[in-house]
């Protein structure tokens, strides 16, 4: 016998289901979802700074490898993956940082094959310098349960590992209380290598306060002198 879902063009014992048979991944959005709020725009000046920060860090983890004595020399991004990292800074768009290529124009674009291109997305997520959504479009055919859907290209968003966009971030700036408290330090240690007579000048407003202490500055250097030479006279 014949069930409801064969006579309305369904598989013996299947539902008839959104898809067309071709697999979308679980945790798919819709495109034109959530990528406003996922992609980002990207300062082009950033390019080759963004690019010298993976190479760096590639660089710095297959040293790591060497001294460990692991035969992984490709490095955690690889060559490859820098490859395809520089291509995706290509083909960004730095007004709203829109990024969705097919994997298979990845692959024709640096000469890889899909595998590779597989692998080195893998590599960048898993060391933080790439994230994606998985993405499913309409085909405009219906179906029982709604339109039928199928897998459509990623949505890429660029992004640094947080320790490596540390080692980027420039020194915040000297706290100005810091730098005044150490121009006080410098200037009182001017005045202190002034002669006594000379130093009231520089830091009293009051010039006849200023004279009057010059003065009594002068007699303690004079009373000074006097000691000085009356103990050379003993001593000789």
């Amino acid at each position: 016998m014949q069930t409801v879902f064969e006579a309305l063009g369904g598989a013996k014992g299947r539902r008839p289901g959104r898809q067309t048979g071709q697999r979308v991944h679980r945790y798919s959005r819709t495109e034109e979802g959530r990528e406003g709020r996922f992609w980002q725009p990207f300062n082009p000046k950033n390019v080759a700074r963004f690019m010298q920060a993976a190479e760096k860090y590639d660089r710095l983890k297959r040293l790591a490898h060497r001294r460990e004595r692991n035969n992984r020399e490709n490095g955690a991004i690889g060559h490859v993956g820098l490859e395809v990292l520089r291509e995706l800074l290509r083909l960004i768009d730095y007004k709203t940082g829109r990024l969705d290529p097919a994997i298979a124009t990845l692959a024709l674009r640096i000469g890889r094959s899909i595998a590779a291109v597989v692998d080195a997305l893998k590599r960048l997520k898993a060391h933080g310098f790439l994230d994606w959504l998985r993405r499913y479009v309409p085909t405009g055919n219906a179906g029982m349960r709604g339109p039928q859907v199928k897998q459509t290209s990623n949505a890429y968003r660029l992004m640094l590992p947080p320790q490596v966009e540390r080692s980027m971030t420039p020194p915040p700036p000297e706290d100005d209380s810091d730098r005044r408290q150490a121009a006080t330090e410098e200037g009182r240690a001017m005045i202190a290598s002034l002669p006594l007579d000379e130093q009231p000048a520089e830091f009293i407003d009051d010039p006849g306060l200023a004279a009057i202490l010059a003065r009594l500055g002068r007699a303690i250097m004079d009373q000074e002198r006097d000691s000085d030479r009356q103990n050379e006279s003993r001593q000789s």
